[in-house]
């Protein structure tokens, strides 16, 4: 069975020791990082499978962590924000963290975020996926896009969103329903998310195809999104599993 090393980014002895007891009688292998300066070093330097940010670290703090993070790396982030507040959730999601978790949390809530965002990330073993007439093609082997004749690199959350609505194209698909399909969370207790991840996806998609107007997305206000080809006359109506039951549509998501 394989142990995933897990990067403990953390400057709370107490808690350090308590995750490091929690992380390795779950199966994981621990890495220890008490500032960003030592959480930078051992990223690198050990290639772990995730890593949980604390974001009020020493010297670097965790903003600048994520940040050098994600300029050059995939890798699955849990931030850890103080007193859950939403201005440290909002600028997380912003800056890339996968998910988030507020202190103080239970031991069942952390396994549970964090195995889900190992299953989120694990390699996949799909065939090359090609969707003509419209100048995108998606790369599972490289979890990219092929946008307009250029490749934007994305990270597995950016890839399986727009996989779900390109697979789906032309209809809508809830906020609750993406969150479910692509985050785990039938709940849909992390709502904001998906606004971010949809923000992120489609600057990195006009930013590859040089043209700030060349976007495939489609915020539906009121309603989630749809990847819309160009040219597409959008489609009267809604998926069917999107017509009501538990994760409808919800009236109070604006887009992004």
């Amino acid at each position: 069975m394989t142990r995933f090393r897990i990067l403990l980014a953390e400057d709370d002895p107490d808690l350090t020791l308590a995750l490091r007891v929690l992380l390795t009688r779950s199966g994981y292998e621990p890495l220890h990082a008490p500032d960003g300066r030592e959480a930078l070093r051992l990223l690198f330097a050990e290639r772990p499978a995730l890593m949980i940010l604390d974001i009020g670290l020493p010297g670097l703090d965790g903003w600048e962590v994520l940040e050098r993070t994600r300029d050059l790396s995939d890798l699955p982030v849990l931030l850890l924000t103080a007193r859950g507040a939403e201005s440290d959730r909002v600028r997380g999601l912003r800056a890339g963290a996968d998910d988030y978790l507020p202190k103080p949390f239970g031991n069942d809530e952390l396994l549970a975020r964090v195995e889900a965002l190992l299953r989120r990330t694990a390699p996949t073993h799909w065939a090359g996926e090609t969707y003509g007439g419209d100048g995108l093609r998606l790369v599972p082997e490289r979890r990219s896009a092929v946008w307009q004749g250029h490749e934007a690199r994305l990270s597995d959350i950016e890839y399986r969103l727009l996989q779900l609505l390109v697979r789906n194209r032309g209809r809508v698909i809830t906020t609750d329903q993406l969150l479910d399909r692509v985050w785990d969370d039938p709940e849909g207790t992390g709502r904001e998310r998906v606004k971010f991840a949809v923000l992120r996806l489609r600057r990195k998609l006009r930013q590859a195809a040089g043209d700030e107007a060349a976007d495939p997305l489609e915020a539906v206000r009121g309603l989630g999104y749809r990847y819309r080809p160009e040219g597409a006359e959008p489609p009267e109506g809604l998926p069917e599993d999107a017509r009501g039951g538990p994760h409808g549509p919800d009236a109070g998501d604006q887009g992004p």
